[in-house]
């Protein structure tokens, strides 16, 4: 499994700045294939996608 922040692997290193500050931000890499995905943010939330494995997304609304 990859980071979705930084993109590292995650069973090396520290993630506890990637996790910090995902609380404020879209993730950027797929966590699943480690690629760059296209992120959208809105107002409402944000998007991200990768192309092999689809939409994550965020409303913004609990």
């Amino acid at each position: 499994m990859w980071c979705d922040h930084c993109g590292g692997d995650l069973a090396l290193g520290e993630h506890d700045s990637c996790r910090a500050a995902r609380t404020m931000e879209p993730p950027r890499f797929c966590p699943e294939c480690r690629r760059r995905m296209k992120v959208q943010v809105l107002p409402t939330g944000w998007s991200a996608s990768c192309v092999e494995h689809g939409v994550t997304s965020d409303t913004g609304v609990s």
